[in-house]
């Protein structure tokens, strides 16, 4: 039997409506955006890796040339969040034969997330035995996160603009936190790109 393992999906499909421009295309650390955060998931030990893309697909696509990754193309991302997490977890299904013990939730807007980070996730997991561990920053409780496969048919069944925070919080007692305070950043606006380059600027 083939053992049991952790996919990732990276939720890039949005209009970028607060920025102005597609973000999954801003430069950071040599690269876009997108290609970073996947470049991140790549270095992990989780696979598959799932792109979920839906605006701009076109240019956005172009980023993701020869990444070990599953793209999948979600049409109804105006529909919200929802749809492209269920997007993502019916693409990583299939792309893991089934075989798996859960998925880790990630954003494409969210740079300082290590790969370490995501590791951390994935080991406190089999450490404390919990099937969804969450992010802890900025007094609130997020992605990336952790979600284990029994509550992956939830996630799909989610609708609107509701993401992985509304399954963390209607099952509070399986979740486990480890503190990420790099994740508080996330780029929805041309202030948080400037945030974010002077962050980067301060680390060369």
């Amino acid at each position: 039997m083939e053992p049991r393992r952790v996919g990732i999906v990276i939720l890039a499909a949005g209009g970028s409506q607060r920025m102005g421009r597609p973000k999954q295309l801003l430069r950071f650390a040599g690269r876009s955006l997108l290609r970073h955060t996947v470049e991140t998931a790549v270095a992990t030990v989780c696979r598959p890796i799932v792109v979920v893309i839906g605006a701009h697909t076109e240019l956005v696509s172009e980023e993701l040339h020869s990444l070990p990754i599953v793209i999948a193309v979600n049409p109804h991302w105006a529909r919200g969040k929802s749809s492209s997490l269920r997007a993502g977890i019916e693409a990583l299904t299939i792309a893991a034969d089934d075989h798996l013990e859960g998925a880790v939730i990630m954003l494409a807007d969210q740079p300082l997330v290590t790969a370490r980070a995501i590791s951390r996730l994935v080991e406190t997991h089999y450490e404390t035995t919990k099937h969804i561990v969450a992010s802890e920053y900025a007094d609130t409780h997020g992605v990336p996160v952790f979600i284990g496969k029994q509550f992956f048919d939830e996630v799909a069944a989610l609708d609107g603009n509701d993401g992985a925070r509304s399954v963390i919080a209607r099952h509070f007692e399986e979740v486990v936190t480890v503190s990420l305070v790099e994740a508080a950043l996330d780029i929805d606006t041309p202030t948080d790109y400037e945030r974010l380059t002077g962050v980067s600027d301060r680390r060369l």
